[in-house]
């Protein structure tokens, strides 16, 4: 840091060698009641969290930069700093002011970073909050993902062109990369807005890496977490599991297992895809409103938020496992009065897993301890009342519960039922734990009885009748005598204090129970909180039954609100085949159709697609009569149908996916340097290098982001590689290109399509409904009239396009006519070239064959 470690005040010079210790992090030294800022670090605090900039001053050094705020206050700033992608490390006063010789010993006790906080102000209840670290190879890299709030932890081996769509994909909030490689993917890695926390790379020799994470999960092989022959996968989890360790000191108990995540299990959705059908986030709103799981997730718990998300995110392409979730709804719905008791116990749970880790963590409280007892026996009231013979999958699930019945007791019966928030105080452990505590409660309470009492003797063992025995908390206990009695004082009364109106005084005997009481007070505390560390660590014992606990809760609530809304809004139960056919029957967008007026009917639309005559779905029909809506739905349905959830329609029988692609409207990158079509075209060339022969592709519009030619071509051809390309992808095409009608007839598995349009030449109805045929007109100008423009513009507008459309077929025809001719001149000149005086037989063939070809070619 530059700084002259001889210089400045003793407080300055130790908070150079922590900051030395901890360059990249924002540091929190504690000070008596408050958490300071120093230099850089006070500006960026004071800026960030609307604190006062002061100076202090350092000796013979100049004054520093201070900011500061009240210790108790640290989760309200803490979380403003993480919000604004600041790492913090924490300095702790770990030594006693009272007994300290010089300067208190201070420490970082943790290093707080966005990617792996606890704190509730911080953390969203719904959402995972992940750590990615990451180890580069070539063309692939390992990535395990870390939620340090929750445990969930998992990995894969991925090629290098994954990178992105993961990273999107669960909001990676944090990337850990080692010093060097960072210097190679910095740029790489920089272009997805995470924190980038860069660390000596250990990890690179594989037998430790291997070594520290068998170490920590307690196995003796990686062969049950399945990437004992995955190096990159080894170093990056023991990678990511290093960094939280050293952040956080050791307390990383409630990270107990590892998951490689298998692709083939789901259906892969990229980045875009996931952008396009608003999934998550709304690409108008910038914000949570108006998109899917805003409108479908009505989870009782966080756990089961956050579960239904990833569920979301990852739908699966097993069809027993897809069944399973379903039946689980089925008998949910059939069976009103169970699914009614699991809403209103459910309301009641709190947040499991982020409990747990805050046990871990030793940042827990008894009355969330308490809490998390009271939310595991909900799981076993609700295992004893299920109906095993009518609701055989809910039963199954509930069934794999551990037994955490000897924890729950133990916690209840230890903790009183009002325990306070703050704990440092004592007062949350029940009479009868522990022996040695009811006897020094005994004293404490005892002490007012003894004072009367004591008081009580003086006044007949001195004949004064007015004897005051109080307390403060400078001088202790007192005896107060007034100055017109002070002549009635005792020899063995020792003078302690001298006021205006008396004098105070104490004896041994009242010396002695001072003592006595004061002692018993902390004893009381020091008891009470060994009896707390105690039950954490019986809590800690139990973390692997919490967690599986906690994730059938999480089942249970996803499959009862799902029956709900199901119910609702009559979504049902989809069908699934392996035969490549798609047909859903009335499908609905289940957001537009929510969002609604009430007045207004969303109007349903058929599917029948497949993979072999109907692979291909060339839509028409003009701007705003539901192009886009209804390729949404058909993907949005796919999605949820594969997640597990019923859909939108009144039928679905959907053949298996594994890929979902879209290209969905115009937008661009200026940030990245990308064109509205380039960011198009970008999407497009995604799509053709990853597509497979279970691939259902949405194209709303290919080339409209450049001239009228060149995107007309570029779409063309498009059309022709997804028909000809050995995968046959299923794909729907919505465009403005009229021209690619033609295609249809050309391509033997492509059908026309086209939204319905009421025109009576002056009036035009979109009617929304898709049907066979095509529509040759895009009805743009009045869509612009429906926008409000003015009645002059749009009377110019007719006459415009009037104008253009008769020039647009003269040009049209005269440059055929002028190819033609130029084609002619060119062969004619060429076969004069020829000197057939100089060339054998064979030779003329092949030139002619040669004109010929070429000829056929233009």
């Amino acid at each position: 840091m530059g700084k002259d470690m001889n210089s400045g005040t003793p407080v300055m010079r130790q908070f150079w060698k922590t900051k030395k210790e901890h360059p990249n992090s924002i540091l929190l030294f504690r000070m008596g009641d408050f958490y300071e800022t120093f230099e850089d670090d006070a500006k960026i605090a004071s800026k960030t969290l609307g604190i006062t900039l002061t100076q202090r001053s350092n000796g013979a050094a100049s004054d520093v930069p201070l900011a500061g705020f009240p210790y108790h206050a640290l989760d309200q700033y803490l979380h403003k700093l993480l919000k604004s992608g600041y790492r913090v490390a924490i300095c702790e006063q770990i030594g006693d002011p009272k007994t300290a010789k010089g300067i208190v010993e201070r420490e970082v006790t943790e290093v707080v970073s966005p990617g792996a906080a606890l704190s509730d102000n911080y953390l969203s209840d719904s959402e995972n909050n992940y750590l990615a670290s990451i180890v580069f190879e070539k063309n692939t890299f390992g990535i395990s993902i870390l939620d340090f709030s929750t445990g969930e932890f998992m990995g894969a081996t991925l090629p290098l062109t994954s990178l992105q769509d993961i990273v999107y994909q669960y909001k990676i909030s944090e990337i850990i990369i080692s010093e060097s490689q960072y210097k190679k993917y910095g740029d790489l890695i920089n272009k997805f807005g995470a924190l980038i926390s860069e660390v000596p790379g250990w990890y690179s020799d594989l037998k430790i890496s291997d070594d520290y994470l068998k170490e920590h999960f307690k196995v003796k092989t990686l062969k049950g977490f399945g990437i004992s022959s995955e190096p990159l996968l080894i170093k990056s989890s023991a990678f990511a599991l290093d960094y939280v360790d050293r952040n956080y000191k050791g307390k990383i108990d409630h990270i107990h297992s590892f998951k490689k995540m298998i692709n083939d299990d789901i259906l892969k959705l990229d980045s875009y895809t996931i952008n396009n059908l608003e999934i998550f986030d709304s690409i108008s709103a910038k914000s949570t409103d108006g998109t899917l799981l805003n409108i479908i997730d009505k989870t009782q718990t966080a756990e089961g938020s956050r579960l239904f998300r990833k569920w979301i995110r990852e739908p699966l392409t097993n069809i027993q496992k897809i069944n399973s979730r379903l039946d689980r709804i089925d008998e949910l719905s059939l069976d009103e009065d169970y699914n009614n008791l699991v809403i209103d116990s459910l309301k009641n749970c709190c947040d499991i897993s982020r409990v747990t880790s805050r046990v871990s963590g030793k940042k827990t409280n008894p009355r969330e301890i308490l809490s998390l007892a009271s939310s595991l026996e909900i799981l076993e009231s609700l295992s004893k009342k299920v109906n095993k013979n009518c609701n055989k999958s809910i039963y199954k699930l509930v069934s794999q519960r551990k037994s955490l019945s000897k924890l729950k007791k133990v916690i209840k019966s230890t903790l009183m039922d009002d325990c306070p928030v703050n704990f440092t105080k004592g007062n949350f452990i029940r009479d009868g734990v522990d022996k040695e505590l009811d006897e020094y409660r005994k004293i404490s309470s005892d002490a007012t009885a003894w004072l009367i009492n004591y008081q009580s003797d003086i006044q007949k063992q001195t004949g004064i009748n007015k004897v005051k025995v109080g307390y403060n908390r400078v001088f202790g206990y007192y005896i107060e005598i007034s100055n017109a009695n002070l002549d009635k004082v005792p020899d063995y009364f020792i003078r302690k204090q001298t006021l205006t109106n008396a004098e105070r005084f104490f004896t041994e005997e009242l010396k002695d129970y001072e003592s006595k009481i004061l002692s018993a007070e902390e004893k009381i505390i020091q008891i009470e909180l060994n009896i707390l560390n105690n039950l954490i660590e019986l809590i800690m014992k139990n973390m692997k039954s919490i967690s599986v606990n906690a994730k059938i809760i999480a089942k249970l609530d996803i499959a009862s609100s799902l029956s709900i809304i199901s119910r609702d809004r009559n979504y049902c139960r989809p069908n699934f085949n392996d035969n490549g056919k798609i047909n859903i029957k009335d499908s609905r967008h289940p957001v537009i159709e929510e969002l609604m007026d009430l007045d207004d009917d969303f109007i349903p639309n058929d599917v029948s697609i497949n993979n072999q005559n109907e692979q291909i779905s060339i839509i028409t029909g003009p701007n705003m009569s539901g192009k886009s809506t209804y390729l949404r739905q058909i993907g949005i349905i796919i999605i949820m149908a594969q997640s597990g959830c019923y859909v939108p329609c009144t039928s679905a029988d959907i053949s298996i996916m594994d890929r979902v692609f879209t290209r969905v409207g115009a937008s661009d990158n200026l940030v990245g340097g990308e064109s509205t079509f380039l960011v198009e075209m970008n999407e497009a060339a995604n799509i053709l290098n990853n597509l497979s022969d279970r691939s259902l592709i949405l194209l709303d519009e290919i080339g409209r982001g450049t001239s009228t030619y060149d995107g007309l071509a570029i779409a063309w051809a498009i059309t022709e590689h997804l028909h000809n390309s050995k995968y046959n992808p299923i794909t729907l095409f919505a465009t403005h290109y009229h021209e690619l009608i033609d295609l249809a007839d050309k391509l033997e598995h492509a059908n026309n399509y086209c939204v319905l349009v009421e025109d009576d030449g002056e009036d035009v109805v979109f009617l929304r409904k898709i049907n066979e045929g095509w529509i040759d007109k895009s009805y743009g100008i009045h869509v612009a009239k429906m926008a409000g423009l003015p009645k002059s513009v749009i009377n110019r507008s007719y006459e415009i396009l009037s104008k253009l459309s008769k020039e647009t077929i003269s040009i049209d025809i005269n440059r055929k006519m002028e190819e033609n001719i130029d084609n002619s001149n060119d062969i004619l000149n060429r076969l004069k070239d020829i000197d057939v005086s100089k060339i054998t037989p064979l030779e003329a063939l092949i030139k002619l064959s040669e004109i010929v070809e070429e000829a056929n070619e233009k």
